[in-house]
């Protein structure tokens, strides 16, 4: 294959150039820097709760193995405990007081031993908590949060593109009096934090009855300043003779904008694309001072909320979180080719 040649080819021919080893070793260090705590959290997502809690923590999610004995409801778990002797038996534990635990062997349940939690050791196996994922649906009205994020954050990207556009069109291809100083104006915005604009913008959200509502996250963050700008450096590659042979064929300007400004930007908006699905899905401040009721939560409040002030569920937690990471990867992974071009092609000018 033609990247695995890329990857694969060095600077020496017959042996690693000193370079070489130090390209790779610095590629290895960032690959494990970056992605190796998204795997921990991938893996420890399919833990149970208990192997959640265990000390020191496993990789892989291991649970304790379990055995039925006979006149016990439920099944115990399995040990491997050491006796006085030296010899090691599997035996089930029965209960514990302190640090003695009364122990019995499965196959002659009549017997019990105890021995210092100290002597023993838990059985693992490895196993999927299959069901952090489904009991989701079932617990947290998990469809419903998951259905507010998708709404939120494909509507707010939809009209980001649009509206973005529209200006950056106008500031790239119409001459008017004040045009510079409108674009410098919009662009002097990037330096105001959105927490200084916080206040004002709910106080406006609440006059307009948009409280508790999916659409007051949606519409205060459609215009952004970050969009206009890169849509509009990017518009100014665009040959204006296109536009002037369409108006010369007596085009009207929203054909212009739709059938040749908008497809010849498409790099450019897959980049604005990738930024406001990542902007609109972690966004956690506006939804949090404008939804209050739980049947309009996104996924990142429903986050919040499993946090307990005296229990924690992180075996729900961890597999959510997954779950969240999964929409702006997939985006990520479908629009990553426009990226280069995008970002390039909005500083030629």
């Amino acid at each position: 294959m033609a990247w695995m040649n890329f990857l694969l080819r060095t600077r020496g021919r017959q042996r690693l150039d000193w370079t070489d080893v130090l390209s790779y070793a610095y590629l290895v260090v960032g690959l494990f820097t970056m992605f190796a705590p998204v795997v921990w959290l991938v893996m420890s997502s399919f833990k149970t709760e208990a192997a959640i809690g265990q000390f020191p923590p496993t990789f892989m999610p291991y649970a304790q193995k379990t055995v039925v004995v006979a006149g016990h409801d439920k099944p115990l778990p399995l040990f491997t405990v050491t006796l006085d002797d030296g010899r090691k038996r599997e035996m089930a534990q029965v209960g514990r007081i302190g640090i003695m635990a009364n122990m019995v062997d499965p196959a002659a349940p009549e017997e019990r031993v105890q021995v210092n939690i100290r002597q023993r050791e838990p059985v693992n196996t490895l196993k999927f908590a299959w069901g952090n994922y489904t009991e989701l649906f079932g617990k947290f009205t998990f469809g419903t949060y998951l259905w507010n994020s998708v709404f939120i954050t494909v509507v707010a990207t939809l009209l980001t593109l649009l509206f973005n556009s529209m200006a950056a069109f106008a500031l790239s291809k119409y001459k008017f009096r004040g045009q510079k100083g409108v674009f410098f104006l919009i662009i002097a915005t990037l330096m105001i934090p959105p927490t200084i604009i916080l206040v004002p913008v709910f106080l406006v959200i609440n006059q307009v009855g948009l409280l508790n509502s999916l659409w007051g996250v949606i519409l205060p963050a459609v215009a952004t300043p970050t969009g206009v700008f890169l849509l509009r450096q990017y518009m100014l590659t665009i040959p204006d003779e296109l536009i002037e042979a369409a108006r010369m064929d007596h085009a009207s300007e929203w054909r212009i904008y739709w059938r040749i400004v908008l497809p010849l930007s498409a790099p450019a908006l897959a980049v604005l694309a990738i930024f406001s699905v990542m902007w609109r899905w972690n966004d956690f401040l506006l939804p949090l001072i404008v939804l209050s009721k739980n049947e309009f939560f996104t996924l990142q409040l429903a986050l919040n909320s499993f946090q307990g002030e005296l229990n924690t569920q992180w075996h729900y937690l961890l597999a959510m979180t997954v779950i969240t990471l999964l929409p702006v990867t997939l985006v990520f992974a479908f629009l990553q080719r426009y990226i280069t071009t995008g970002i390039a092609g909005a500083g030629v000018k």
